[in-house]
């Protein structure tokens, strides 16, 4: 058993950030509160649970530091959350979460450690076996911490621990794992919101593209308005914290994750931010949240009722945008971006991942978007399985085209979780060494290799992409006439940081269409 307790629970959202974007995390990347820990917090408090969330990102805190505040707390059970704001990032935030949980094991060995994420649902018994915890949760988390609690609390014995639901642990020497957590259903009854008071409120910032002509990064928050995704896109691991509850309710564990929390409650608590927080510039977190119209209407409607000036952004697939009054209601609420899921300009390209609409189609959906005076953020990827290096100039020669009003532009990524994960395991394609090569921009970023091409080309098409894209002058007069003139010293600034590669391969320059 534990020693004695202070707190019930602990969660921890783990740091890294210069890890994960080299020199674009000192300020031009965002600092985003750990949404999924709020959630987990709601649901612990809801169960009369003592709760406490240590956000080591926001407050700059160090592996010790953050094991100094466990050891003042003394956690009945401390869980490192590494969820990410996409379902990617929970991958690349691994390193960070190492070395806490390498810290807690070194100066309050005493405390009971569990780690929880999509990266960790995908990979739980490696995950186990390879960190210093005592639990691994192999599911979404709400069930799994609120039973391992009551273990916790009635002795650390066999007996406790094998009913907890969703849970890997140790046996002695022996790895055990329990029957499967149900993902939660009842919303609004069980997690109906994030614990904002739990949380540094006056820690976070939006990204520097999101906030283009306006004055102040912060505050900043981000919400969800749905959990889960309806969609299987080869690349994504999305369904990785999901699969295992729904296989064990009888359903199909690829497609049924996708809930919503009440449109009332967004309303609500987005209020709450403005008046408690001052909170403008918002993040819908939806993996998907253009998807059912009366769900995003009745959130607009009632958000443009609050007047509130919001700058929110929030993702979209091409086919889903096709409803030009619903566009016109967003942009009443405050949706000023939206970033749209364009990934390749290759129809054969996109249908190897699940994406099979026309570019046709994506030229009428961005347009229907900007008519209603809502920015664009084209999602671009690089190094998708039938890529090679016309198709992925024909990508970037559509981007400049589109000339959205600010791009991204990705590297393909076997994430632990996706199909791409299992197929390269299976194949035997190169992977990288550590978690932290996941990340698109960290120093050691390895990208798959495709059918034609080495993953270090791919990566370093990518970086001349980047730049091509940024640095010439029909982008800079775009958002000098959106946006003003600070806006485009902004990405002058942002072209000229460095992103030093171990992987690239000799530079492939993409050279203009003629």
């Amino acid at each position: 058993m534990a020693a004695e307790h202070g707190i019930d629970l602990l969660l921890v959202n783990p740091g890294g950030r210069r890890r994960i974007y080299q020199n674009l995390g000192a300020d031009l990347a965002a600092k985003e509160p750990p949404i999924w820990a709020g959630l987990l917090a709601t649901h612990a408090r809801r169960r009369g649970r003592s709760v406490a969330i240590l956000d080591a990102n926001a407050l700059d805190l160090s592996p010790e530091e953050v094991a100094v505040h466990t050891a003042v707390l003394r956690p009945l059970l401390t869980v490192v959350v590494v969820y990410g704001h996409n379902p990617n990032a929970s991958t690349f935030a691994m390193p960070g979460a190492t070395d806490i949980c390498d810290a807690l094991a070194a100066h309050v060995p005493e405390r009971r450690v569990m780690l929880l994420g999509g990266h960790v649902a995908a990979l739980p018994e490696r995950t186990l076996r390879e960190e210093k915890v005592d639990f691994v949760c192999g599911g979404e988390g709400p069930i799994t911490i609120d039973e391992l609690l009551g273990a916790l609390a009635a002795g650390v014995a066999r007996p406790e621990l094998s009913k907890v639901r969703g849970l890997w642990w140790w046996d002695g020497d022996e790895v055990q794992h329990n029957a499967a957590a149900p993902i939660l259903r009842d919303l609004p009854g069980e997690m109906p919101g994030v614990a904002w008071d739990l949380l540094p409120m006056d820690r976070y910032r939006a990204h520097n593209w999101h906030c283009f002509g306006r004055d102040r990064r912060e505050p900043y928050a981000a919400l969800y308005t749905t959990l889960g995704c309806p969609f299987t896109c080869t690349f994504c691991c999305i369904q990785a914290p999901f699969k295992s509850g729904e296989a064990a309710a009888g359903l199909d564990p690829s497609k049924n994750s996708y809930r919503r929390f009440d449109p009332d409650h967004v309303v609500t608590q987005v209020a709450h931010l403005v008046a408690e927080h001052g909170v403008q510039n918002l993040k819908i977190a939806d993996e998907l949240f253009l998807l059912h119209r009366d769900h995003v209407g009745r959130i607009c409607d009632g958000l443009a009722a609050l007047r509130a000036d919001l700058n929110i952004w929030a993702y979209a697939r091409v086919d889903t945008c096709r409803d030009q009054e619903l566009m016109d209601r967003m942009r009443a609420a405050g949706v000023r971006w939206l970033a749209v899921g364009i990934e390749s300009a290759s129809e054969s390209v996109r249908a190897g991942v699940d994406k099979g609409y026309r570019p046709e189609a994506i030229g009428k959906a961005i347009g229907m978007v900007q008519r209603s005076g809502i920015h664009v953020m084209g999602n671009y990827m690089f190094g998708l399985p039938d890529d090679d290096l016309a198709s992925m100039r024909l990508t970037l020669d559509f981007a400049k085209q589109l000339n959205t009003e600010f791009a991204n532009f990705f590297s393909a990524m076997a994430y632990p979780g996706s199909q791409l994960y299992r197929d390269a395991i299976a194949r035997g394609w190169p992977l990288p060494a550590k978690w932290s090569g996941y990340s698109q921009h960290s120093r050691d970023c390895l990208p798959l290799p495709t059918r034609h091409l080495s993953g270090g080309e791919v990566l370093a098409f990518r970086d001349a992409a980047f730049l091509e894209y940024f640095d010439r002058d029909e982008y800079r007069q775009l958002v000098r006439r959106t946006f003003g003139e600070r806006a485009a010293a902004e990405v002058a600034r942002m072209v000229a940081q460095p992103l030093p590669r171990a992987h690239a391969a000799t530079p492939v320059e993409p050279e203009p269409a003629r």
